[in-house]
């Protein structure tokens, strides 16, 4: 038997590894990372069980290859989730850190809501669910950066 599809194997791995997210949880984290690649912040408040705008949100934009590679060179991505099914409940830990979150960035309770942050934290610009191509959402997003 051929090394080949060994290799093939491999190299898929590889590339699979390359466009995955790379979502934070931990607010203090996703800061320190964007101090450190000088890169902003986008925070989203989803309700990943119970929220259809949220779900089509992520299949949409979140999940897509285009968004993915983007994301991975231009942003620091930080969730920010609210399930409400028992099997999905966060520890109290990242619910409280959640909540504080939502305090802090989304007083109205939507959801999806996204919040582009600068590395600091400050609150650059707000948008939610658009049915928009990633192509189309990386270009409102970026708006809020100039």
């Amino acid at each position: 038997m051929s090394k080949h599809p060994i290799l093939i194997i491999i190299l898929c791995l590889f590339t699979l590894h390359g466009i995955c997210q790379d979502w934070q949880t931990n607010f203090e984290v996703a800061k320190t990372a964007a101090k450190e690649s000088n890169k902003p912040i986008i925070l989203v408040f989803q309700g990943s069980d119970w929220c259809a705008p949220c779900i089509k949100l992520d299949h949409e934009v979140w999940s897509s290859p285009v968004f993915k590679k983007y994301a991975a060179e231009n942003y620091v991505m930080l969730q920010a989730d609210f399930p409400r099914k028992k099997t999905n409940q966060l520890s109290k830990e990242q619910t409280m850190a959640n909540k504080l979150l939502a305090e802090k960035y989304n007083q109205k309770g939507i959801f999806p809501l996204v919040v582009l942050l600068d590395a600091d934290g400050k609150e650059l610009g707000k948008t939610g669910y658009k049915r928009l191509t990633p192509e189309e959402y990386i270009k409102g997003l970026n708006r809020y950066l100039n």
